[in-house]
């Protein structure tokens, strides 16, 4: 907790009778879906990652752009060899170099091999601006398949899936994978140079003197182990933060988007929110500020004993030469072996340290995008024969992830082409969750939903959707234009002459004409060039453009509730003209507005508690009478 929120929103209360907000609740990335994979993870199983890591970027970045992988490749060799061929005549150079003679003479002999320096160090920088490019043409690509790849998976869940433990959080845990994607071709590539530089100098250093490479690995090996175990450290940090960082992140989103603005100010709520952010915010810091002293020691550590090792290198280096066992010449190469050999070493550890920090958030997008693909509809492929005629629902249970009493429960009912059928009901009786069952966006847990006599479960879900025009009670107000509003991406042939039949049916006509480019305008003032509609006109638009899709089934949900007696009336109007064409289905706590229905469906707890016409119904002295009796006594 900040040292300046609290006061903020303790002076706030004084005087109020209201008392200081207590913090956000705790928050864990958990559930039984979740997974932390390094749980069971043993030093040796982290390390063997990388080259699974390694493997699976180089099968996706062939299959993005294989000129640019075999560029990368050749690249790489062309490194690895100018650092051998560097080291050989370094040494060839150095025998010149501190042989007998003039100086002039000797230098005079070691020009050749300056000159084959001087060109291999060339090739190596050419090599690596190449690689560069390589890399600047695969990672966006790449970047954008993965986020991509992410973006279908969650659009292709099944709906209830997405009120499963955990699926926010697990999706959000994704997300970082999807950002570590930019970085893996980088990664990849200077790892896999680190390894090539690092082998050819090692062969060079071995064969000046076998007893420098093993000392030379001792001191690198520790910061190696520091490296992995401080991305460790840093990846449990990150999982413990998921949770709040995904509540922080919505968060922001509602309390800085202009929608909410009025609400927002006309309630005070700009304190308690600036608390509550800042709040989790801090909580998410503290994690990560208290890790610091274990990541300090981990680092001392390792750098600690490294340096031991580093020390024995030069001193053994040091002892060969005052010994006698190599000449001044070789130990000149030695020196720059040595030195080549530790850079390179410090590159795969700094590397592959980064690989293995990437593949734990690549684990995070694997795990989720194998649930969301486990928990993708799993329907036939069959297409739904001939126009809807008839939808049946036999004995239909369904119950919420996490919730213990069934939303539907045990409903049977049959709706057909050229019927309204009206479903209404008090807050949580099942109105909604019914729909969503007769459209085949839920699927069953028990019984049977079948279209034209074909159980939902066996046929196409894009097919079923096609014939399907749904405008929800939370429906989106999407930053497209009027006319993508309206076909959301699925143009007709006809062009925009449906699309103003549909408009005008809704009685939007005017507002759109005045807009300023007509269908072209842009709806969203936040945006700019953007214009905003109102929430009347926008839940119009959402009307039109169930009306433009010219379904088979319609359902639509509280579809005035923000309308003008005007516009209510026009869409009432126009429900009853289109409902000869197709199964309709309204679900309404305006009572009055069932009198368009064919046959009215009153829910209770899940289930049929009567049915009937307007006329039986409200003089039935059941429940429908009762609520409306409470709708017109007020």
């Amino acid at each position: 907790m900040s040292a300046t929120s609290r006061p903020e929103a303790t002076s706030r209360a004084v005087g109020t009778g209201r008392v200081p907000p207590p913090p956000p609740a705790e928050l864990r990335y958990g559930g039984k879906f979740s997974k932390n994979p390094l749980e069971e993870a043993a030093f040796a199983a982290m390390v063997r990652r990388l080259p699974a890591v390694l493997s699976r970027t180089a099968r996706m970045a062939w299959a993005i752009d294989r000129r640019a992988v075999l560029l990368l490749a050749g690249c790489q060799l062309a490194v690895g060899v100018g650092a051998a061929v560097q080291l050989t005549a370094t040494a060839h150079a150095m025998r010149s170099v501190f042989g007998a003679g003039p100086v002039p003479d000797r230098l005079h002999q070691a020009l050749p091999a300056l000159l084959v320096i001087a060109v291999a160090a060339m090739t190596g920088r050419a090599a690596t601006a190449l690689s560069s490019y390589a890399d600047g043409r695969i990672t966006p690509l790449l970047t954008t398949e993965a986020d991509s790849t992410l973006v279908e998976a969650v659009c292709r869940i099944e709906a209830a899936a997405r009120a499963e433990d955990g699926c926010a959080d697990r999706q959000e845990a994704a997300e970082m994978g999807v950002v570590r994607s930019h970085f893996m071709i980088q990664d990849a590539t200077r790892l896999t140079a680190a390894v090539i530089r690092m082998v050819t100098a090692s062969g060079v250093l071995t064969v000046l003197h076998p007893l420098l490479l093993p000392l030379l690995l001792l001191a690198v090996v520790p910061a190696g182990v520091g490296a992995v175990l401080h991305a460790r450290v840093t990846y449990e940090t990150h999982y413990a933060n998921v949770g709040d960082r995904n509540v922080r992140q919505n968060l922001r989103g509602w309390a800085t988007s202009a929608k909410f603005t009025d609400e927002i100010r006309a309630n005070t709520m700009t304190g308690y929110l600036n608390f509550w952010y800042r709040s989790i915010s801090e909580r998410i810091d503290a994690r990560t500020l208290a890790v610091a002293p274990r990541m300090l020691r981990i680092v001392l550590c390792s750098s600690a004993i490294g340096g031991v090792f580093l020390v024995a290198t030069w001193a053994a280096l040091a002892w060969l030469v005052s010994t006698g066992r190599i000449e001044p010449a070789i130990a000149g190469t030695a020196v720059v072996a040595v030195q080549t050999t530790l850079a390179a070493l410090s590159q795969l550890v700094t590397n592959g340290a980064a690989m293995f920090h990437t593949s734990l958030y690549l684990a995070d997008m694997d795990s989720f995008l194998d649930y969301a693909a486990e928990r993708a509809p799993k329907r036939g492929e069959s297409a739904v024969a001939g126009p809807l005629a008839e939808i049946r629902v036999e004995e239909a249970v369904y119950r919420y992830p996490g919730k213990e009493r069934p939303a539907v429960d045990g409903v049977s009912l049959t709706v057909r082409r050229g019927e309204i059928l009206a479903l209404v009901g008090e807050n949580g009786s099942g109105k909604s969750t019914l729909s969503r069952l007769l459209a085949g966006i839920f699927l069953a847990d028990k019984g049977k939903v079948r279209w034209n006599g074909r159980d939902v479960t066996g046929l196409d879900p894009d097919s079923l959707w096609n014939l399907s025009g749904l405008v929800p009670q939370s429906f989106a107000q999407w930053p497209l234009s009027v006319r993508d509003n309206v076909t959301l991406g699925q143009p007709r042939e006809e062009g925009d002459g449906l699309v103003w039949e549909a408009v005008d049916a809704v009685g939007l006509t005017g507002a759109v004409e005045e807009l300023p480019a007509g269908l072209d305008t842009l709806l969203a003032r936040e945006l700019w060039g953007g214009s905003e509609l109102s929430g009347g006109q926008w839940q119009r638009l959402a009307c039109a453009r169930a009306l433009y899709r010219k379904a088979g089934l319609l359902i639509l949900d509280e579809p005035t509730s923000e309308m003008d007696a005007r516009g209510e009336h026009t869409i009432l109007r126009k429900i009853r003209a289109l409902a000869g064409d197709c199964v309709t289905v309204v679900v309404t706590h305006q009572l009055v507005n069932t009198k368009i229905a064919d046959r009215i469906l009153v829910m209770e707890h899940g289930r049929i508690a009567e049915q009937g016409t307007y006329d039986q119904l409200a003089a039935g002295g059941g429940l429908f009478a009762e609520l409306l009796a409470l709708s017109t006594n007020r």
